[in-house]
């Protein structure tokens, strides 16, 4: 089956996903095309031929149309060499994407504001990631981008996607910030040019026929990055909360710099199935996506492999997909109540659910399986309170697999007032609908009536 699988030996942003699939043989001009169904204006795509460390691959960048150096009249063809004597012709047909090819020489400087060169090539994966220009852009919540993917032109597949991911941005936020998910204001993925790379790497998965993708370990660098809440260590936080609510292990090397953005992170987290090593892949296409920065220590690439996988079954539902950790101990001598205040503390810190099964032990004595299921990020947390708080002298930890229904909530007006109903959906269609208990709650009691008449108002009401 066709599969993607991106080896990340140095990191992932927006801007590189792109670069690497037009390497692959994405077309450029169609995928521009895609883009002007967002309706988003005020930019307009650069994409060339480069090289980092002597890797020839693609750069794709976004500019916005006030970028001093880009005021240049569309709708004509025009040339200009530059100092390696290569002429080009670039169309302006669309008055957005031209390709051209050209070798990068030192033009790339990380976290630039006022440098001047011919094509003033901006990291887009970690200037405008991290608040470093275009703060004008920065206001938009996630509930704006949502409203403008949702009223697009693009197809269901990628405004579903696309919201996904920003979803995932935003879920990170405001665990951040202590704020619910709607709530948050993008200060850095609002900017246009990554709602660009986000909405464009979608659509440039679709153009690939939609293939599996498959991910190599994730590797981060070490040291300090600018946010636009200040100054934090990297990974950056809410790179660490997409990849570790998600269950992806992180391992940092000795490059002294972010290799790791929050975009690529929710990128990762949205389509990867695994996070492993190579295996039994027939490499068809290799594509190169360029970064900015001259690292120190590898290249600044991200090499994606297009091809034939032989030994996994292709997935055949839209389900989301994560790796879990689920702890378990016996226990036989522990008080009952000592058990329950265990479930509340370890619900109200995180767990995803803790729950407590009747066994029969050795010596013929009743006990109960304390089980945990928690991010794998968060395991040995929940295994030290398990050992602290419990009368468990070991914990059992192991990983599993869970496929979970696409989420949505809905409001639903009842006699009783409004209510929330839970959606699952699945391949686009509701297959579960479940009342908020809290929400009936609060009706039934301004009501004045039975919550198990709300209950059946609400399932009634949805279904009408």
């Amino acid at each position: 089956m066709k599969t993607l699988y991106l080896d990340i030996f140095s990191g992932i942003s927006g801007d590189m996903f792109i670069g690497a699939l037009i390497d692959l043989g994405v077309d450029a001009h169609q995928l521009e095309h895609e883009l002007e169904k967002l309706g988003l204006d005020g930019y307009h795509l650069h994409v060339a031929r480069g090289q980092k460390a002597n890797i020839d691959g693609v750069k794709f960048n976004v500019h916005l149309n006030h970028d001093r150096g880009h005021g240049h009249e569309h709708g004509h063809e025009h040339e200009h060499t530059h100092a390696e004597g290569v002429t080009h012709t670039h169309s302006h047909a669309h008055s957005h994407a031209h390709e051209h090819e050209h070798k990068h020489g030192d033009h790339d400087h990380p976290h630039a504001h006022t440098h001047e060169h011919e094509h003033h090539d901006h990291d887009h994966s970690h200037e405008h990631e991290h608040g470093h220009a275009h703060d004008h852009e920065h206001n938009r919540n996630f509930k704006q981008i949502k409203e403008l993917i949702l009223g697009s032109k693009l197809s269901d597949w990628v405004k579903q996607k696309a919201i996904n991911v920003f979803q995932r941005i935003a879920v990170a936020e405001g665990k951040i910030h202590g704020l619910p998910a709607e709530e948050v204001h993008f200060h850095e993925v609002g900017a246009v040019d990554s709602i660009v790379d986000i909405v464009g790497g979608c659509i440039a998965l679709e153009m690939l026929d939609k293939p599996r993708v498959l991910v190599g370990p994730v590797v981060e660098g070490f040291g300090w990055i600018d946010c636009a809440h200040g100054r934090f260590p990297i990974p950056a936080p809410a790179t660490l909360q997409i990849l570790g609510a998600r269950g992806i292990e992180v391992t940092q090397c000795d490059e002294p710099q972010e290799l790791v953005t929050p975009t690529g992170a929710a990128m990762l987290a949205e389509f990867g199935e695994s996070f492993a090593p190579m295996k039994n892949l027939v490499a068809e296409k290799v594509g190169f996506g360029l970064g900015t920065r001259d690292n120190k220590t590898r290249p600044n690439v991200l090499r994606a492999i297009l091809g034939e996988s032989s030994s996994i079954v292709q997935e055949s539902n839209d389900w989301e997909m994560d790796t879990i950790a689920v702890l378990e101990t016996n226990l036989d001598d522990i008080n009952a109540e000592i058990l329950g205040h265990f479930v509340e503390k370890a619900l109200a810190v995180g767990a995803l659910d803790v729950f407590h099964t009747p066994i029969q032990m050795k010596k013929n004595r009743p006990g109960v399986l304390l089980t945990v299921l928690c991010a794998t990020a968060d395991a040995d947390k929940f295994t030290e309170m398990m050992l602290r708080e419990t009368s468990a002298f070991g914990v059992r930890r192991s990983t599993a697999e869970r496929r979970k229904l696409q989420r949505e909530f809905a409001t639903v007006k009842t006699p009783h007032g409004e209510v929330t109903v839970k959606l699952g959906k699945l391949n686009g269609k509701v297959v579960q609908a479940t009342p908020e208990f809290e929400s009936c709650k609060k009706a039934a009691e301004s009501a004045g009536v039975p919550i198990k008449q709300v209950y059946e108002a609400a399932v009634k009401g949805f279904k009408g």
